[in-house]
C-alpha cells in the first residue's frame, strides 16, 4: 500500500507531447506564454490630431472655495469649522493642470497541463484530431479596458494516466495510523490502565483504539485522484486581459502633492480610441506631446512581443486646482481645492480640538 502523505502534484513523467504546446509545464503556476503571430500584431491606423485649444479656466468662486473648506473641516473629528466659516479671502490663484493617460488593453495566452480525477467517460484525445494552436482558439473578449482572466481546455489534448501517488489503487495508507487501523489510546497513553489497578475503559486494557481518521480501515482515499485511481490529463489555455496604464500630470510648481490627483476626476478635453493610437503632437502644453510620444513607444516595446494589443485609448483631462490664501484671526493660511469633486488639501489648519481616546 502506498505510504500516506500530503497531497502532491501528479508525476509529469509519461505526459504526451502536443504539437504547438511543447514546453508546457504541469502545475498551478504561470504557464508557458506564446507570442501572437505576426498577422495578429495591431497596425497603427491613426493620424496626427488637429490643434486643441488651450483652456483658460479661472479660479473657483469664493462661495465654492468656502463650501469645500467647510465640508473638509466637518469631516475631521478634531477640526473646528469656525476658521472655514469665518475666514477672510486674500487671493484665489488658479493652477489648473493637465493629465495625460494612455491605456493599452492587451491579451496574452499561456498553457499549462492540468489534471482531474477520471471515473470514466469520453476522452477528447489526439484521435479526435490535431489540437488547435494557442492563438487560433476562439475566446470571447470581455469588456475593453478591464482586467480579466479566463481558462479553457484545449481540444484534443486529453489522455488518461494512472495515478502515481497511489499506483492506481485509489487508496493510500492512513497518515494518522500509518496503515495499522489502530492508534495509541489517548486516555491511558497506551498503558491499558487509568490507575494502578483499574483497566482503561476506553481501550478495554488493550492500550490502543480504532483510528478515527480512517475508521480502522488503515487506508484512505488518495487525495490526488480522489479514489479514482486514474487521472485525466489535458492542456488548459489561460487567457489574460490586462489594462496597462501610463499617466502623466503636468507639474505647475504650485506646491500641491501631485499624487492626490489620482483620487479625483477632471474635465475630458480629448479622447482618442483605436487599435493603435497616434502620438499627440500639437497640444498647446509641450510636455503632454512629449509624454504621449514616450508612452506609446514604451507600451509598444513592452507588450507587442509577448501579448497582443487589442485596443488603445488616450485621454487628456483638465484638472482644476486653485490655491486659496486666507486670513483668520490676524494670521495667514492657505489650502488647495482640486478636481471635479472639489476636494481640499490643507497642510495646516488653524483650529483643532484635543481628542482623548479612553
Amino acid at each position: 500500500m502506498p505510504q500516506g502523505g500530503g497531497p502532491s502534484a501528479p508525476s509529469f513523467q509519461g505526459i504526451d507531447t502536443v504539437s504547438g504546446y511543447e514546453g508546457t509545464g504541469l502545475g498551478d503556476g504561470e504557464g508557458k506564454y506564446f507570442p501572437p503571430p505576426d498577422d495578429m500584431v495591431a497596425k497603427s491606423g491613426g493620424r496626427p490630431h488637429p490643434s486643441l485649444p488651450q483652456w483658460a479656466i479661472p479660479a473657483i468662486s469664493e462661495d465654492v472655495a468656502r463650501e469645500a473648506f467647510v465640508k473638509y473641516a466637518s469631516r475631521k473629528c478634531c477640526y473646528s469649522t469656525a476658521p472655514a466659516k469665518e475666514l477672510v479671502f486674500q487671493d484665489l490663484q488658479p493652477f489648473n493642470t493637465y493629465r495625460y493617460r494612455l491605456e493599452t488593453f492587451t491579451e496574452s495566452r499561456s498553457s499549462v497541463w492540468k489534471t482531474t480525477p477520471f471515473k470514466g467517460g469520453v476522452v477528447d484525445s489526439y484521435l479526435q484530431g490535431p489540437a488547435p494552436s494557442p492563438w487560433s482558439m476562439q475566446v470571447d473578449i470581455p469588456e475593453m479596458f478591464k482586467d480579466h482572466n479566463t481558462c479553457v481546455p484545449v481540444p484534443h489534448t486529453s489522455s488518461v494516466k494512472g495515478c502515481s501517488d497511489c499506483v492506481r489503487l485509489g487508496k493510500i495508507a492512513c497518515r494518522q495510523c500509518h496503515g495499522s487501523g489502530r492508534r495509541c489510546c489517548s486516555l491511558c497513553q497506551g498503558s491499558g490502565r487509568r490507575f494502578v489497578d483499574d483497566q482503561c475503559t476506553h481501550c478495554h486494557g488493550s492500550g490502543n483504539t480504532h483510528c478515527t481518521h480512517c475508521f480502522g480501515r488503515g487506508t484512505q482515499d488518495c487525495q490526488t485522484c480522489k479514489g479514482a485511481g486514474d487521472l485525466l490529463y489535458y492542456i488548459e489555455l489561460q487567457v489574460t486581459w490586462k489594462n496597462n496604464i501610463f499617466e502623466h500630470v503636468v507639474d505647475q510648481r504650485s506646491g500641491f502633492p501631485s499624487d492626490l490627483f489620482k483620487a479625483v476626476s477632471g474635465e475630458k478635453m480629448f479622447v482618442d480610441e483605436q487599435s493603435l493610437v497616434y502620438p499627440v503632437v500639437n497640444f498647446p502644453e509641450p510636455s503632454i506631446n512629449h509624454a504621449s510620444q514616450n508612452a506609446i513607444v514604451q507600451h509598444q516595446a513592452s507588450f507587442t512581443s509577448a501579448s497582443r494589443i487589442r485596443r488603445q485609448r488616450q485621454t487628456i483631462e483638465l484638472i482644476f486646482l486653485t490655491k486659496v490664501e486666507y486670513a483668520w484671526k490676524g494670521k495667514q493660511y492657505s489650502y488647495f481645492v482640486y478636481g471635479n469633486e472639489n476636494k481640499v488639501y490643507a497642510e495646516e489648519y488653524p483650529k483643532k480640538c484635543c481628542c482623548a481616546v479612553m
